[in-house]
């Protein structure tokens, strides 16, 4: 009864991630191709749409994809790391698609809800002659760009001075609403074609080499609109630079990490994400770390089959050595995993408040 339970819930979420990648390739495909040579009631038809789309469906399916997660994750192992995660997705996807955007009446905000250097888009808000302001400026006026900025700016503290207290996970797997919440919200579905394959060694280098590359292509483009903001002209085609960032994040990006869920891993994304990568920086800062030996370790493995981002805990495990690794992004599915459960997640910061419940 509990398997057909579960492949009841899992052909469900399937669904739901198919669905949601179909509407995804067509609505973006219009919005960012057709939409600019298309009628005008089409086109904003079009933008309707995908805003539509990318705020409400998208929440709707967090939530719904949530409990259908835990519901197959409860039959087979502890779940309180993971029920942490796709608590903190359904609230950050709550706030930034739906409460915000009603008050501040604006339904593009989530354009601002990624810091630096993940998008440029705040910055060419604060250019004038960019495209980017030109379109938005008649829609928004001065008052509604202001929010918009405002709010990226509270987004942008909440998501560095958590991580510099809670490590990568604070962001990675609790409030990214890009690939995080995706890889947390569907994890039982990936990969949708066939198994789960093991990330092999030149694979894996091989998305290092990527992720360099695309973090110095996101620096070179924040360093270009910071010069332009500041009033120094470098190239004078504010749109080419705009165009060329949107063929990065149309193809590097968002096909690439639709392509990683369907053949490979939901965190497939997360290797070399520009974020993530200034994020695992601040997280080796925070004193982010996985204790090995809150009791001992058996050396079943199964944390290194649980962890997404292929890193070796079990060797650290078997000797009670903390694991510390900026690919970590603190998702808990080893601690979850663990028959011993002698594994947990931890900060400096973290720590210290352990330690005064024990004093007190």
């Amino acid at each position: 009864m509990s398997k057909t339970k579960n492949n009841k819930d899992l052909f469900f979420l399937k669904t739901i991630l198919w669905v949601y990648i179909i509407l995804c390739i067509i609505l973006a495909g219009l919005n960012y191709g057709y939409v600019k040579t298309a009628p005008e009631s089409v086109a904003n038809f079009i933008t309707s749409a995908w805003h539509f789309y990318e705020n409400w469906i998208k929440t709707l399916f967090i939530i719904v994809a949530s409990v259908l997660t835990i519901r197959i994750l409860k039959r087979t192992k502890r779940t309180r790391m993971v029920k942490r995660n796709l608590i903190g997705f359904t609230i950050a996807a709550l706030v930034v698609h739906i409460i915000t955007p009603l008050i501040l009446i604006n339904n593009e905000l989530y354009f601002f809800a990624m810091p630096l250097p993940w998008t440029t888009t705040p910055l060419q808000l604060l250019v004038s002659d960019s495209s980017f302001y030109a379109s938005r400026f008649p829609l928004w006026g001065m008052t509604g760009i202001t929010a918009a900025l405002i709010f990226y700016v509270i987004v942008s503290i909440i998501v560095f001075l958590g991580t510099l207290l809670f490590g990568r996970r604070w962001q990675c797997s609790t409030l990214c609403l890009f690939n995080g919440f995706a890889s947390e919200v569907f994890a039982p579905a990936f990969p949708l074609i066939g198994k789960r394959k093991k990330v092999q060694t030149k694979t894996l280098k091989l998305l290092t080499v990527i992720k360099w590359i695309l973090f110095v292509l996101a620096l070179f483009f924040t360093v270009y609109w910071i010069l332009l903001v500041l009033g120094v002209s470098v190239f004078n085609d504010y749109n080419l630079i705009g165009r060329l960032e949107i063929y990065k994040y149309l193809s590097a990006e968002l096909l690439m990490m639709m392509f990683f869920w369907i053949v490979f891993t939901g965190r497939g994304y997360c290797y070399y994400c520009p974020l993530g990568t200034l994020l695992g920086m601040l997280g080796k800062i925070s004193g982010q770390k996985i204790v090995t030996n809150n009791t001992k370790c058996i050396d079943c493995n199964q944390c290194n089959l649980a962890c997404p981002m292929t890193i070796d805990i079990n060797s650290k495990a078997i000797n009670g050595e903390p694991l510390i690794s900026q690919r970590c992004v603190g998702c808990g599915h080893c601690v979850d995993v663990c028959p011993t459960e002698t594994l947990s997640y931890t900060t400096a910061f973290l720590n210290k408040i352990d330690k005064r419940k024990r004093e007190s």
